[in-house]
Order: C-alpha cells, then structure tokens, then sequence
C-alpha cells in the first residue's frame, strides 16, 4: 500500500511535469536556460519578500518573479548591455539580496533548504490545485499560441510580418515561466527547477522528428523522471528533488549514448 504522501507527491510531480513539458520545449529552442535560472533565483527574493510583508509565499515569489520579468523587458530597451549580462545582474541581484532578505529574519522558523532544493513529499491538496489552475492556463495558452510561438522561434522577422505581436507574446510566455517556477519550485526546489525545464526537453530533441513529438517526448520524460527519483527517494531514502533531477539527466545520458552508437 502507497502512503498518502507518496501519492500527493507523484500527483504534484506529474503536474510539475504537464507544466514544465510546453515551457521547456521553448526554452530550449530559444535558447533561454538563463533566463529560468534567473527566474529560479528571484524566487529566493520573493521568499523573502514574503516573511517580510507578511504575504502567502507562493503569492509572493509569483509577483516578484513578475517585477523581474518586468524589469528585464524595461533594460532590455533602455539599458546598452547584452542581454545575457542583464540576466546575470538580475539573477545573482536578486539571489544575495534574498539571502540579506532571509537573513534579517531571526525570529522565523523556515526550511530553506526544502526551497532550494524542493520537498514534494510535503505537498498539499492545496498546492496540487494551484499546480492544475496554472496547467490549465498553460495548456491554454500553448494551444491558442502554438504556431506563432514556432514561427517566433524559427525568424522573428517573419512571425512579425505574418501579424505576431512579437513582443507582447515573448513577455506573456515568459511570465507564464515566472508563474510556473513559482508554483513547482516546491517539487525540485530553486536551484533545481531549471534543470527540470531543459533535461527532458533536451532528451526529448534526439527522439522527436516534429515540434509536436518533442512535445509529447518532453512530457513522457519528465513524468518518468519523476517516477523514477521518487523511486529512488522512497526505496534508497534519498533527497526527492536532486533524485527526479539526476534520473532526468540519467535518461539524457542514456539517449546520448544510445544515439552516438
């Protein structure tokens, strides 16, 4: 018999995994793994920003996360630095000012190591209902949008002339990352997420021959990530979210392997 916990835990890993399938798809494609790893570290801000204000954690990490996507897109136009610099100001910025945030907190009791490195074992009913309301929004998004977002990520020149609001659709994918991250960071924690936005989708490209295929590659890799680290976390009594993170990179290994020969 499965205990209850264990069967929350693989409900929110699955969900973490239909979240993460479509977002990382694109990522990959276009090239934004920093751009989640500097998401991934405001979400240490927020946290902060939380305690501080006295706010709902979640509710907390999803705005900062938004005034960080926000903020991007404003330097972006105004500031004359590459865009990769810009993220590694925001990234590493916003990770310290955290820790000075979390630091100046003596008097609260909070497991920070279960925020950089998840704790899906802890997952509520609650947290799964957040996760499906933004799978939902997600899913919706991606299957309104999934043409213009190919055309972006082939030529943004064209995708412009086929009537694309360029910009408005990259600044509403990437808040839906903001908002993703927010919500599965509990499953592989901070430091982790991004690793569960790339390594199924990088798996995933050595198999598919179309977009969609990719897709559905992504999303059947990291479901059995999942499975399998919870597996190891169970049986090996082992730390859930580096479990599911190494059996993704496991498989990637796997396929590479598999593939060379």
């Amino acid at each position: 018999m499965i205990d209850h916990f264990m069967l929350l835990a693989l409900a929110g890993g699955l969900l973490a995994a239909w979240l993460a399938a479509p977002l990382g798809v694109f990522v990959v494609w276009q090239r934004q793994a920093y751009f989640g790893e500097t998401l991934a570290h405001s979400a240490l801000l927020g946290i902060g920003l939380g305690l501080v204000l006295q706010i709902n954690l979640t509710l907390a990490i999803i705005l900062t996360s938004f005034l960080i996507v926000l903020g991007l897109h404003s330097l972006r136009r105004n500031a004359q630095l590459a865009s990769d610099t810009l993220l590694g100001i925001l990234a590493h910025g916003a990770l310290a000012t955290g820790l000075v945030v979390l630091s100046l907190q003596g008097n609260i009791q909070l497991d920070i190591l279960g925020y950089l490195f998840g704790d899906i074992l802890s997952l509520h009913a609650t947290d799964l209902i957040w996760m499906a309301v933004i799978g939902l929004l997600v899913t919706g998004f991606f299957y309104q949008h999934w043409h213009d977002l190919l055309n972006l990520t082939l030529n943004t020149e064209l995708a412009q002339v086929e009537g694309v609001n360029v910009k408005q659709m990259q600044l509403q994918m990437t808040l839906l990352l903001a908002l993703v991250i927010a919500v599965a960071m509990k499953v592989v924690g901070v430091l982790l997420i991004t690793s569960l936005l790339i390594l199924p989708a990088a798996s995933a490209r050595r198999l598919a021959h179309t977009p969609e295929q990719m897709l559905g590659y992504t999303f059947l890799l990291a479901s059995l990530s999942v499975i399998i680290g919870l597996g190891l976390s169970y049986y090996a009594d082992l730390p859930s979210g580096p479990a599911i993170v190494v059996s993704a990179l496991g498989l990637f290994l796997l396929l590479l392997l598999k593939k060379q020969r």
